[in-house]
């Protein structure tokens, strides 16, 4: 079974970038760089049914929960999320969060879009491993209990 791997940055108050998800996948989009995961399956979760699918990402609109479960079943590599604080709250509540890498930016913005957004259950996670960077930046890898 493979490994679902929240993978984010948020603020010292637990805000995450205002980017995520198909807003992250609509701003890649538009800019004029190649796509950065070319070499991976991509999958963007979202309400939106008027989204297409693009030779690197297909558009996932029903059950997420469902869908998730079956990837983690699949043969192959850990999965890595890089989601929105509703998808991050919808998988911690769906016990499908193995493993969070998290970096803590020296940062406090006031308001924004929560880590979670919403009523997050409790959940445990042993830390792994810490680093800090010059930048002031502290990324902690944590293990689900």
């Amino acid at each position: 079974m493979k490994n679902l791997i929240l993978y984010t940055a948020a603020s010292l108050d637990n805000f995450i970038a205002r980017l995520m998800g198909n807003k992250t996948h609509q701003f890649i989009l538009d800019q004029d760089v190649p796509f950065p995961y070319p070499d991976k399956s991509n999958f963007v979760f979202s309400h939106s049914t008027i989204n297409q699918d693009t030779q690197y990402v297909k558009f996932i609109t029903g059950d997420i929960i469902e869908f998730v479960k079956k990837l983690k079943d699949d043969n192959g590599k850990d999965i890595w999320l890089i989601g929105g604080g509703q998808v991050n709250a919808l998988m911690l509540n769906n016990d499908l969060i193995d493993k969070i890498i998290l970096s803590l930016v020296p940062v406090i913005l006031g308001e924004g879009i929560p880590l979670f957004h919403g009523n997050s259950k409790e959940a445990k996670f042993d830390l792994e491993s810490s680093r800090s960077y010059e930048s002031g930046l502290i990324q902690l890898t944590l293990i689900r209990k």
